[in-house]
């Protein structure tokens, strides 16, 4: 009576069990006449992982090892009775997903050729969990990082803090908009706990990662979690740098950490020492539109706007009207604004700049070398 109601088949990861490896137990039951129970049945369990031993009525009826290996057991006649039967199954997952998976249809017991589904609640009991780091997810469970790496930190002297934001964030578009509040609600938090008033922070924003867009994207997790990255500078004492150039398509940890660095380094000397550097590409800072034309301005321009590349045109505009189909717009300079416009966009409502997963088009520089930030002028 005390064991909870799980949804089968489905992976225990998701119905309510998550970053879980050990073993659990199922159970449920079925109904036979005295003619059924003496003609014996057959019991399918479906796909499992990893592994599986299963009874009925408490009689061991077939075991399994592997986790994509359909389960169908014969049950012995001696195992039924008339009435309720009851199913009892142990599962051992090692890692990643657990659970009796896969399709509803192949979870039944067959009697006498016909087949009774088994899909739908059955009584569920976590027996042992296996605590690894690796296999429960450690560092993505809240405050575990904070507890184990900040924490006991709070007894030193701190200067500022630099960050390096992981990619885990951008898995969804949901998730890249709860990072807004999440990562303005931690840097204030450690500043508040360290005492000492407004430290520096700087962190380093999402890199150009995963293939390039043929046509720009409606929407991008990883453009969108650049914008809350963005949203945080807000926040006084802050700086970022950003680094859409300096990625890899093909691989998410970029060899280049020379180039974050020197432009972490920048946004120090600035906040924390008080020199008088540009320390940040072109920011968005407003537009206007006239016609079918929009007119860009930004600040952050240090010595002026560069298109980098031989061709010397803009890349990495998009544009769209009312109708919120974007498409990639001709940008060019003039003088602390860009430009943008295209002959299939007739009346102009917004404007977006490298907004995609890998940007590979955006060119637009200051003199110093650093690359604009991403931006849209949008909230669709």
């Amino acid at each position: 009576n005390g064991w909870r109601v799980i949804p089968t088949p489905k992976l225990w990861e998701q119905a309510g069990y998550d970053g879980m490896d050990g073993i659990a137990w199922y159970r449920t039951s079925f109904t036979l006449t005295d003619q059924e129970a003496a003609r014996g049945a057959r019991l399918s369990l479906g796909t499992i992982d990893d592994n599986d031993i299963s009874w009925v009525n408490g009689v061991e009826v077939g075991r399994t090892v592997g986790y994509n290996k359909p389960r169908a057991y014969d049950v012995p006649v001696t195992a039924l009775h008339a009435g309720r039967n009851v199913v009892a199954v142990r599962v051992e997952d090692g890692g990643g997903g657990g659970g009796i998976y896969g399709d509803p249809a192949s979870l039944y017991v067959d009697v006498a050729g016909t087949k009774r589904s088994l899909a739908g609640d059955w009584k569920f009991k976590v027996g042992a969990v296996n605590v690894t780091a690796d296999g429960q997810h450690i560092n993505k469970i809240p405050t575990v990082l904070y507890n184990k790496m900040i924490h006991p930190l709070l007894q030193y002297p701190i200067k500022g803090a630099l960050w390096y934001q992981g990619e885990s964030n951008a898995d969804r578009l949901e998730d890249a908009v709860a990072y807004r509040p999440l990562f303005a609600t931690l840097i204030t938090s450690w500043r508040k706990e360290w005492g000492v008033g407004d430290f520096p922070f700087l962190w380093v924003q999402l890199a150009n990662f995963m293939a390039p867009d043929a046509e720009p994207a409606a929407q991008s997790a990883w453009a969108t979690l650049r914008e809350t990255q963005t949203a945080a500078l807000a926040l006084p004492k802050t700086a970022q740098a950003v680094i859409i150039d300096i990625g890899e398509a093909q691989d998410i940890h970029p060899r280049n950490k020379q180039d974050v660095g020197a432009r972490l380094a920048l946004g120090a000397r600035k906040i924390a020492y008080g020199q008088s550097i540009v320390a940040s590409g072109p920011m968005h800072s407003g537009h206007t539109i006239r016609g079918n034309e929009v007119t860009v301005k930004f600040a952050s321009v240090g010595g002026g706007l560069v298109a980098r590349g031989s061709s010397g045109k803009v890349g990495g505009f998009a544009i769209a009207g009312a109708d919120h189909k974007f498409v990639w717009a001709d940008a060019h300079i003039d003088g602390d604004h860009v430009v943008v416009s295209s002959p299939s966009v007739a009346a102009p409502v917004a404007v977006r700049y490298a907004w995609g997963n890998n940007p590979t088009e955006a060119n637009l520089y200051n003199r110093e070398g650093l690359p604009a930030n991403p931006f849209r002028t949008d909230k669709w």
